[in-house]
């Protein structure tokens, strides 16, 4: 089984194809290696290629692809891909898999039926379920996480959402769920700054959906969320806030917080809030 460990980063900006920011994010993932992070999350739907600059440049941390969209890569060559990566960087590769939204994607039809048959096609090609994980928010979704790769990556969940997932997950499984951050100790701005990043989510019945059954109303789901959504799902404050947050999704159950970073450019590296988080959280000081 792929050791995500304790802590990641989730990024946009490291999943890049313009050969302009090749040399950024090469330095960028070698500096959140050395600043103790255990795994980094390649946002923006990425294929198993746009993990080997990030492995290359880095020499422990494991790199996942958050999330590949299973309608967009062909399961025969996402496996052939991963059988090479995986050789080169053995134990440092995990394959994020996810199916996307309908709104999204041109013939979306039955997600859990095409999520089984795409794991079908995995397993035929031999790809271990260990080195597997799937964005999983229902129950039967997170069922087949279970039964059908090592675990789950939930997005845009609460402490709420992982303590239903680990029940579902048991004690076995990765659960890894994402959480947003915002390093920001002002209310109003933080709310703002989120709201910015939330509006899309808001629109796709995925997310909306999940936090129906977590409580939330139609109403929490206007303008970008409201104050009771942000603050329930967004870490937002200083770094003790964040560490509230880490601990509240561990205590429910989580084994990795995947921590993303939410600032006015979303497809930019955060390198500052990366440094300042790692400091706070004594990233570097535990010998990760």
């Amino acid at each position: 089984m792929v050791n995500v460990g304790r802590v990641g980063i989730w990024s946009f900006g490291l999943r890049n194809d313009d050969p302009n920011a090749a040399g950024e994010i090469r330095e960028a993932a070698a500096e959140l290696e050395r600043l103790g992070y255990d795994a980094i999350w390649l946002g923006a739907n990425p294929g198993v290629d746009h993990a080997v600059p990030v492995l290359e440049a880095t020499s422990r941390v494991v790199v996942a692809t958050s999330i590949l969209n299973i309608w967009e890569y062909d399961a025969a060559e996402v496996a052939a891909r991963h059988t090479a990566v995986s050789a080169a960087h053995p134990g440092r590769f995990l394959l994020g898999l996810g199916a996307s939204h309908a709104g999204l994607v041109e013939g979306y039809r039955r997600p859990y039926s095409a999520m089984v048959a795409y794991l079908d096609g995995l397993d035929a090609e031999g790809v271990p379920r260990s080195e597997r994980v799937l964005a999983a928010l229902g129950p039967r979704m997170l069922a087949l996480s279970r039964d059908r790769a090592a675990g789950a990556h939930p997005y845009l969940v609460t402490p709420e959402h992982t303590a239903q997932a680990r029940e579902i997950l048991g004690p076995d499984r990765v659960l890894a769920p994402e959480i947003k951050v915002v390093l920001d100790t002002d209310p109003e701005r933080a709310r703002a700054t989120a709201r910015q990043h939330l509006g899309m989510y808001m629109t796709l019945p995925n997310y909306t959906n999940n936090l129906l059954r977590l409580g939330f109303t139609e109403d929490d789901f206007a303008e970008g969320g409201s104050d009771r959504l942000i603050d329930a799902a967004v870490a937002w404050g200083d770094v003790e806030a964040v560490r509230r947050q880490i601990a509240a999704h561990r205590d429910a159950g989580a084994d990795h917080a995947v921590l993303q970073v939410l600032s006015a450019d979303p497809s930019g590296l955060p390198r500052t809030e990366w440094r300042e988080l790692a400091a706070g959280l004594g990233l570097d000081r535990r010998g990760s």
